[in-house]
């Protein structure tokens, strides 16, 4: 637990997108279709650790593969998972245990709020909200989710690093 956490998350070809997280002893990597709105997903799971559910759940299509992130509050931290399943099509419902763990850490969920803010800004910044829809084709730039996420995040966490609030 020690808040050293790393996000980033790039658009490559048309419709897909390469997610990576990191602490100080690990790194997972996934790359995501556009067959959901992985985004908008991850936005929307991290915001809900700022209310009252603890256990947040969302699951990245990898064709056919699935990546659930499970993130479970406890108090000022997070335990995050990611859990393989071989076939998303199948696997959508199947209880988290019956997929393999790929990658776990607990960091404070400030951390994780703002490795996941400053990713979708870098991204924001990178390609606009017009690029973002050229290259992920079936959703648009997830603003409302952001700046839920960022106004959250500012607001319940004590963070000290440094917020570019000049993005929507």
């Amino acid at each position: 637990m020690s808040g050293d956490l790393q996000f980033t998350w790039e658009l490559g070809d048309s419709g897909w997108a390469t997610s990576c997280i990191a602490d100080s002893s690990s790194e997972y990597k996934d790359f995501v279709s556009y067959c959901t709105d992985a985004l908008a997903d991850l936005l929307h799971g991290v915001a809900g650790l700022y209310g009252a559910t603890r256990i947040q759940r969302f699951s990245f299509d990898l064709e056919p593969d699935e990546a659930r992130w499970v993130l479970r509050s406890q108090g000022p931290h997070v335990d995050i998972e990611i859990r393989h399943f071989p076939d998303m099509s199948a696997s959508f419902d199947a209880p988290d245990e019956e997929g393999s763990l790929s990658w776990s850490s607990t960091q404070p969920r400030s951390s994780l709020g703002h490795a996941v803010v400053e990713a979708a800004q870098v991204l924001l910044r990178r390609h606009g909200e017009a690029g973002y829809r050229a290259k992920w084709v079936r959703y648009p730039f997830p603003v409302a989710a952001l700046q839920d996420l960022r106004r959250l995040h500012l607001r319940d966490d004590d963070c000290q690093r440094e917020h570019d609030l000049t993005l929507p």
